[in-house]
């Protein structure tokens, strides 16, 4: 009973809010979320690069019955700023909101900024915003597959920054952005930022979009700081993504994302407290997804995810690799969406097939694929 206090007391709070907004004809209040639960079973088959029973993938990969979150999402647009606060609860949020450097510990905050109309062209958004890059988002409400991609699960989840969003004019978009290290939310440890940007295109049928990351996640070494052990930092990433998606006919519709991030080597101390540069070549991925989708009734629809995404010099050990640190993996995901009012029910069959040994069967053999079955449910309101 103690554990749910808080939640019933921000509903009873936001409605609260509501009321007085609603006084207000210039302003819009408004309260929406979701909740999602599943079913998954891996057939036997381990992981054997993570331990659990599911790809090495975010969210969704509990063995058995499973919870995934609920979300809370409180907006207020007034005639020339807003806010937007965005609350997660359950191991879907908690997983949204990973990073270790945390002041709080909160946790719970999935997105929490304020904005300012500057003109009909230029809004300033300030605060925690999830990602600009990719094709997947946070929110199972807006995927139409329930389990996740590599692609969106090893590419930044959320910033906290100071945000541009222009609309040039004939459907051309642009954001520009400062912001801490990805995924360090709540305040910046390590005193680097990272700027990002965006250039798109979009009209009636869909759009696409260029985005681009640069900067220094994990801060820069300091003479004064050297302890006697050996430390190293890793050099700045970059990020190059482009998404796009488009309605090829009245019930087919077609998205790809393909990204490439690279890690340059970085620094490191000597022995004797001296910063060196590390000799060594840059970490990198790479992947591409397609996203077919048919549209088989207001009420039923299919789609495939087909990704393929690979690994260069251990830049993430997330699946086997062979001696030289590169590794990949083709991930094939069947879904289907079945909606019920505000309810969406997901069946999904899923493969993903990796190029060196990263399962490993009930009987402890070794293998190179995995077979993961799910059903979800997923309430909009």
């Amino acid at each position: 009973m103690k554990s749910s206090l808080p939640v019933l007391l921000i509903v009873i709070s936001l409605a609260g809010i509501s009321n007085s907004f609603a006084q207000d004809t210039t302003a819009t209040f408004t309260l929406s979320g979701s909740i999602d639960t599943y079913a998954r079973t891996a057939l036997g088959t381990e992981n054997a690069a993570i331990g659990g029973y599911a790809p090495s993938t975010a969210f969704s990969n509990l063995k058995g019955f499973g919870l995934g979150m609920a979300n809370l999402i409180a907006s207020y647009s007034g005639e020339k700023s807003g806010f937007v606060a965005d609350l997660v609860f359950g191991p879907r949020g908690k997983d949204a909101v990973f990073h270790p450097v945390s002041y709080t510990n909160q946790r719970i905050i999935n997105q929490m900024y304020a904005y300012y109309k500057l003109s009909d062209k230029v809004t300033f958004n300030l605060g925690q915003f999830n990602t600009f890059l990719g094709y997947e988002v946070i929110s199972p409400a807006i995927n139409f597959n329930y389990s996740t991609s590599y692609l969106f699960s090893y590419g930044p989840f959320s910033h906290t920054g100071l945000r541009a969003d222009f609309n040039l004019g004939g459907g051309i978009v642009a954001k520009l952005a400062v912001m801490n290290p990805t995924d360090i939310v709540e305040f910046n440890a390590v005193n680097t930022y990272t700027l990002g940007g965006q250039l798109g295109y979009t009209n009636d049928a869909g759009g696409v979009w260029l985005n681009v990351l640069y900067g220094d996640q994990d801060g820069t070494l300091d003479e004064d700081d050297f302890d006697g052990t050996l430390d190293t930092s890793t050099g700045s990433l970059f990020q190059i993504d482009l998404t796009s998606g488009w309605n090829l006919g009245e019930k087919f519709y077609l998205g790809i994302n393909t990204s490439l991030q690279s890690m340059a080597s970085g620094e490191q101390f000597t022995a004797g407290g001296d910063i060196e540069d590390i000799d060594a070549d840059a970490t990198s991925f790479f992947g591409v997804a397609l996203y077919p989708r048919l549209t088989i009734s207001d009420a039923f629809g299919l789609g495939l995810r087909a990704e393929y995404f690979s690994v260069q010099k251990g830049h993430l050990e997330i699946f086997g690799l062979d001696d030289e640190g590169n590794g990949s993996v083709t991930a094939l995901t069947l879904s289907a969406n079945y909606k019920v009012g505000a309810l969406t029910l997901i069946p999904e069959a899923r493969i993903d097939m990796t190029s060196e040994d990263s399962f490993v069967s009930k009987d402890g053999d070794a293998k190179k694929s995995m077979t993961s079955l799910t059903l979800a449910a997923v309430y909009k309101f």
